[in-house]
């Protein structure tokens, strides 16, 4: 009993760890089995190594400091890519892949892209993916433009470990506050400094005062902010941890809630601290007394990957194609998906196990087959997993292999109430568990061996032409392999087919891939007929065909040429099921292939909590705009559900065009395991990279004011966002491994799902009325129509976010709500602002779906109620216009226009809520 607590807390641990696939725990203060991992495009140089150590050290303590004494780094793994010579001080990794890397040092994804950056594309408070430092930044050379590396960490710490935000902003760098005038985004704005236009041509530099664009009201697009080289301001390290003077984050007392910085618009304009402070870390965490010990090193570097299937042949493998499916995803993985230079074993196991293969070194086609032969051929007698496992641990010993770093792909189809067994034995040994569960009743402690030694999870149900059972054995590809070794799978696809139909389809073969492209079919009665063209339209013939696994495979030579092949499947028996699954690597070495990433935000989930499916499509570390991405989510008695998802900004989505996908799912039909497979399509609409700098980054230094004179830095490289790559076709699938639900009831239930927030208001004030646009949520979150929106105005910010309902509510009878996903459109007049000294309209939204559930409120959007006031100098302004103005800022945006001279917005004392509080406009 004593076992299975401990299991239990250790997948809760697992699962507290968020999306992400982090191996990081808090252990008295101290972050243990932090991951750095050196990307196989780094050419080697022993600097970069002596760079992070002094990098981490360094921002220890000033964690340690900023944190009021809370955590520091206790033991890091800098993980070295096997091209990379061997030294002594390197060890084999252990756990340690780049799947769960914390930071990755790898070149900038765009030329010039040197800024360091944290990949979130989660929720406030949410954990990020991983820190990206270039070389370049690791080595110093960037030191002068962000800052000392070891203050820059933890600002990108914060942003990983806590899912707090940058409160600065270059899309609004600067907005017009209560002060009247307009102030830099920042936090606190106890920073002091210069808004000036610096520029520099032949050596000679010249700065002038910024001048106000007149159809904005704000300072010009080349105006920057440049922060005094001596200050006295301790917050914040999310505005400008660079600063001598900044050791702290901003918190309640000093967070400026009025700027338009992504922290206040994502995390419901809190401070950076407020959201640290409710973390499950902060809740696990005391202050210490004294400095805490630096950081532990180990240096782990990638070696030859090793792996040993633990196949369940069983008496239950007998039934519905059981061991003929695991026999053909095997095989499949075996001809193409594990990478040459493995080295590959296999083991049975039934009631005991048995050694069908020893390791072998995979070299070329004759390993490979040899190990083919070697599947089992029978299923029958009952199930030691454990027995499975323990052999496997011995064909590893019989080679005098490490287990440390090694992988198990375990399948089984049955539970076995003695596996609880060895998991301590799984754990010591640091072997890497892969379990493929096959039907609904494979074993639940093989999955706790699966989170504790970092494996994966994949779940494929006894429908077979979900192809569950091959997606998964081509998602084992090694973590640790150069992108270009590794098999990428470009289609999956199954039929349930009778008398005697036809599967046609295309499969685009884009420039990135097309080496060692295989094509593999299977069927369950009688082999197909199988016809191929290439893209030039001549039939492609040389199908193996293997009668015995219901299978024919075909390997094409050299590197596939490029367009669309053209298939034609017809099934010879009157009811059959044929896939088709298509795997190619990448063409050059140097050109990284598109990838794509998928997983849902949450390994266990219970009815009814939505569950979120991200997709990340990427080239490298490029992403991919404008591709068509959908999910199909499976259950245990094969029940599918198809997602389409978005790169829209809104709903499940936090961020617009950053090459990753997502979609609510609320369309669970059982308990059980759930298995998750994503398809994306490029074509025209597509483009490689999203020419802006990523979110969740450090913040340029533009320069220094020094003694009133600005020390200037280089400009920064400029992204071009008008001259995006547009891509060829391509498309891809990928498994997202497995879920488990649980408290799905049986009986009929009411509607649980209210419209999801809206995150993405905008406003546009046109003469006397104001136009806001939006996102349109959906009856179900972001899937259907909502019945209408609840918008109301305040002349308080914080009184519209906490009081919502007590705010004056505008006239909304013309206004029917679209379909989710669409752009909403609505204009009002203001009307009245019922507070005294009023400074802004605020503005807010809320929808009601037909059973009356209410979204939560929206983003805030903010319209002001005088003209700036400009400082002093001849050239402040273009022009010299002098209207009243009406000034906008939604949360990220500030937009300001003129308004007629006779539009009078009137500011009255509030005297008595309950006579004016809910009344329409």
């Amino acid at each position: 009993m004593g076992l299975f607590r401990a299991l239990s807390s250790l997948l809760v641990l697992h699962l507290l760890q968020g999306s992400n696939a982090s191996l990081v725990q808090l252990n008295e203060n101290g972050y243990e089995d932090v991951i750095i991992a050196i990307d196989p495009a780094v050419p080697e140089d022993g600097e970069i190594i002596e760079q992070i150590k002094a990098m981490v050290t360094a921002a220890s303590t000033y964690l340690f400091e900023a944190t009021e004494k809370r955590f520091f780094f206790k033991t890091v793994s800098v993980l070295i890519p096997e091209t990379w010579k061997e030294n002594p001080q390197y060890r084999r990794p252990k756990h340690e892949s780049y799947k769960h890397a914390d930071v990755i040092v790898a070149p900038p994804a765009l030329p010039g892209g040197d800024a360091p950056y944290t990949r979130q594309f989660t929720e406030c408070g949410e954990r990020g993916e991983y820190i990206h430092f270039t070389p370049d930044f690791v080595l110093g050379r960037k030191q002068n433009e962000y800052g000392p590396s070891g203050r820059l960490l933890v600002h990108e710490w914060a942003h990983l470990r806590w899912g707090v935000f940058d409160e600065y902003s270059e899309d609004q760098p600067f907005y017009i506050g209560k002060s009247k005038k307009i102030e830099a985004t920042r936090c606190s704005t106890g920073i002091t400094g210069t808004n000036s236009v610096y520029t520099c041509q032949g050596g000679s530099c010249i700065t002038r005062r910024c001048r106000i664009d007149p159809t904005t009201k704000l300072y010009e697009k080349d105006c920057q902010f440049f922060p005094d080289k001596v200050q006295t301001e301790k917050a914040s390290i999310m505005f400008m941890q660079s600063i001598d003077s900044v050791v702290e984050f901003c918190n309640e007392k000093n967070h400026n809630q009025e700027a338009p910085s992504l922290q206040n618009l994502k995390c419901n304009y809190r401070s950076t601290w407020e959201v640290i402070r409710e973390s499950e870390d902060f809740n696990r965490a005391v202050p210490i007394t004294g400095p805490p010990f630096p950081p532990a090193f180990s240096l782990l570097r990638i070696s030859e990957r090793i792996v040993c299937l633990v196949l369940d042949k069983s008496g239950s493998m007998s039934g519905s194609n059981r061991l003929n499916r695991m026999n053909q995803a095997a095989k499949h993985f075996l001809l193409q998906t594990v990478e040459n230079g493995s080295w590959v074993g296999m083991v049975q196991f039934d009631s005991g196990a048995n050694i069908n293969s020893e390791l072998i070194r995979i070299r070329s086609n004759s390993e490979r087959d040899t190990l083919v032969k070697s599947l089992p051929t029978q299923a029958k007698g009952g199930t030691s997993i454990c027995s499975g496992l323990r052999t496997a641990f011995q064909v590893m010993r019989n080679k005098d292999f490490p287990l440390d770093g090694s992988e198990i792909v375990l399948l089984t189809d049955g539970e076995d109430s003695t596996a609880s067994s060895c998991v301590d034995e799984v754990k010591e040994s640091g072997a890497i568990i892969h379990f493929i569960a096959l039907g609904p009743q494979a074993d639940q402690a093989v999955i706790q061996m699966s989170n504790i030694t970092g494996g994966n999870h994949f779940y494929a149900s006894d429908n077979a032409e979900n192809n569950g059972l091959i997606d998964a054995f081509a998602a084992l590809t090694s973590e640790n392999a150069d992108p270009s070794q590794k098999s990428i799978q470009l289609e999956s696809k199954g039929l349930k087919l009778i008398n005697n139909a036809w599967m046609n389809d295309t499969v685009i073969m884009d420039s990135t891939v097309g080496k060692d492209t295989f094509f593999l079919v299977t069927w369950t009665v009688q082999p197909p007929s199988i016809s191929l063209w290439n893209p030039s339209g001549t039939l492609t013939a040389g199908f193996t065909q293997d009668t015995a696994s219901r299978m024919a495979y075909l390997s094409i030579p050299g590197n596939a040429q490029v367009g669309t092949w053209t298939y034609s499947l017809q099934a010879k028996a009157n009811s059959e099921i044929l896939t088709i699954t298509v795997t190619s690597q990448a063409a050059n070495s140097a050109v990284p292939p598109i990838t794509v990433n998928a997983k849902m935000n949450k390994d266990t989930n219970s009815f009814p909590s939505p569950m979120i499916v991200y997709a990340e499509v990427q080239q490298g570390y490029a992403p991919i705009l404008g591709a068509n991405v959908t999910a199909v989510i499976e259950s245990n008695t094969g029940k599918t559900e198809v997602l389409e998802l978005l790169d829209n900004g809104a709903g499940a989505d936090a961020f617009k065009d950053d090459g990753v996908y997502s979609r609510y799912f609320t369309g669970y039909s059982e308990n059980g395991r759930y298995n998750l497979k994503v398809r994306a399509h490029g074509g025209a609409n597509s483009a490689r990279g999203s020419l802006k700098y990523p979110p969740s980054r450090a913040a340029y230094i533009p320069g220094w004011v020094v003694k009133g004179e600005i020390e200037g830095n280089p400009p920064r490289p400029e992204a071009d966002k008008n001259t995006q790559t547009i891509l060829e076709n391509f498309s891809r699938t990928a498994s997202g491994g497995a879920f488990v639900v649980s408290g799905f009831p049986n009986t009929p239930f009411t509607d649980p799902y209210p419209p999801s927030q809206i995150t993405d208001l905008d406003a546009t004030p046109e003469g006397e009325e104001i136009t806001l646009t939006w996102t349109a949520p959906g009856e179900d979150f972001d899937v259907g129509n909502v019945q209408r929106y609840i918008i109301r105005i305040s002349g308080n910010m914080i009184d519209l976010r906490d009081n919502f309902d007590d705010a004056l509510q505008v006239n909304t009878t013309d206004l029917l709500p679209k379909e989710a996903n669409s752009k909403e459109t609505f204009t009002f007049k203001p009307g009245n602002i019922l507070e005294e000294n009023a400074t802004h309209i605020f503005i807010a939204i809320q929808s009601v779906d037909k059973s009356n559930l209410i979204s939560k409120v929206s983003n805030i959007a903010q319209v002001a109620l005088f003209s700036p006031q400009e400082d002093p100098g001849p050239d402040e302004n273009y022009s010299g216009v002098n209207v009243f103005t009406v000034v906008l800022s939604v949360a990220v945006s500030v937009v300001v226009v003129s308004i007629i001279l006779t539009t009078i917005i009137c500011v009255i004392k509030k005297k008595n809520s309950s006579s004016k509080l809910g009344t329409s406009l």
